[in-house]
C-alpha cells in the first residue's frame, strides 16, 4: 500500500498535523512510540491558548480526543529507524515493526530531555523533578528550587524563577557559568542565587514530592532542601533516524518557513527542527503549516 502522507510522532506537532490532513481528506497514516510526546509529560500548563490551567497529561488527552473524533489511524508504539528514498518519488519508511511507502512525510518526532541519571531522578518526575521552567515554573512560586545547568538553558531558567522563588540555587558541572555573560551578571547581582560550580547532583531524594538533591562538590557530600529541580542541560531531537537530511549542529533537522527540508516531500515540524522556541502552542502551528504545504505538495505533483 502507498500511503499519501505519512506523519512520525504523535506530540503537539504530529497530532495538530494529523487533524489538518484528516480535514483534507489526504489518505494517511500517523506512526508514533507514544500520544503527547513532551506534552504530556509536562506537569501545569497554563500558557497553552483556551486554556487557563491544563495538565500536560489532560492537554495530551484533549489532543487524543481531538484525534479520534476524526477516526485517525495511529500506529503504537512503533518507532521509526531510517528513511530512503525510492523511485517514483516514494518515500520508504522504517519502523521496529514493518517498512511503508508514501508520497510525503512530516516528521514531528520532538526532542527528549538529557537526564541526570541519578537516583530519584525517574521516581520524582512531574513531583518536583522537571525539564522545562517555561512550562513548569509557575507551580514552584515562593519555594526553594535548583536549576540544573550552567548554559543559556540553566541561565534562563534560573532567571525566570527568581521572579517567584525566595531561593534559587544553580548547580553547574564546570568551573564557570558558560551562558550569555549579561545573564551571568544579572544572576551575581541577585541575593537570592546561590552558584555551585565544579559540582555534580548525586541525588533526588523526598517522600511524596521532593524535599532535596545531594551535591557533590570537591569529593565532599552536600544536601540542600528544595521542593523543585530544573533539570536544564539540553534537549536531543530524535532525528537519529533521519540521516539523509540536512540537519544543524544541535542534529536539529533544518526547515524553511513553508517547513520543507533539504529533500522534496519531506517536511518536519516541531521541536525536532531548528526553528526557536521549543514551547506546546508553537509546535502545533509548526504541524499545521508542514500539512498545508504537504497538501500542496502533493496537489501539484505527478506520481
Amino acid at each position: 500500500m502507498i500511503y499519501d502522507l505519512i506523519i512520525i510522532g504523535a506530540g503537539p506537532a504530529g497530532i495538530t498535523a494529523s487533524v489538518y490532513a484528516a480535514r483534507k481528506k489526504i489518505d494517511f497514516l500517523v506512526i508514533s512510540k507514544d500520544i503527547g510526546g513532551q506534552a504530556a509529560l509536562s506537569g501545569d500548563v497554563e500558557n497553552y491558548t483556551g486554556y487557563q490551567f491544563i495538565t500536560g497529561s489532560d492537554l495530551a488527552l484533549k489532543f487524543q480526543e481531538h484525534m479520534n473524533s476524526f477516526g485517525i489511524k495511529v500506529n503504537m508504539p512503533e518507532r521509526t529507524r531510517g528513511l530512503r528514498l525510492e523511485g517514483n518519488n516514494l518515500i520508504r519508511i522504517i519502523t521496529d515493526r514493518d517498512s511503508y511507502l508514501s508520497r510525503s512525510v512530516i516528521i514531528a518526532t520532538g526532542k527528549r530531555p538529557h537526564r541526570l541519571d541519578v537516583e530519584g531522578e525517574e521516581a520524582f518526575r512531574n513531583k518536583g523533578v522537571t525539564y522545562c521552567a517555561t512550562c513548569d515554573g509557575p507551580i514552584f512560586k515562593t519555594k526553594r528550587v535548583a536549576v540544573i545547568g550552567g548554559g543559556n538553558s540553566g541561565l534562563d531558567a534560573a532567571l525566570q524563577m527568581l521572579k517567584i522563588s525566595p531561593m534559587v540555587y544553580i548547580i553547574n558541572a564546570t568551573s564557570q557559568l558558560t551562558g550569555d555573560a549579561v545573564m551571568i551578571e544579572r544572576l551575581k547581582q541577585s541575593p537570592n542565587v546561590e552558584i555551585w560550580n565544579n559540582s555534580q547532583v548525586r541525588r533526588v531524594y523526598g517522600d511524596v514530592f521532593v524535599k532535596g538533591i545531594e551535591v557533590e562538590r570537591e569529593g565532599k557530600l552536600y544536601p540542600i532542601d528544595v521542593e523543585g529541580v530544573f533539570v536544564e542541560i539540553g534537549l536531543i531531537p530524535n532525528s537519529e533516524f533521519a540521516d539523509i537530511l540536512t540537519r544543524n549542529e544541535q542534529e536539529e533537522i533544518i526547515v524553511d518557513c513553508y517547513n520543507k527540508t533539504n529533500l522534496e516531500g519531506i517536511f518536519a515540524a516541531g521541536d525536532v527542527t531548528n526553528v526557536p522556541e521549543k514551547q506546546i502552542i508553537v509546535a502545533c502551528g509548526e504541524g499545521a503549516k508542514a500539512c498545508l504545504s504537504a497538501s500542496r505538495y502533493l496537489s501539484t505533483h505527478k506520481f
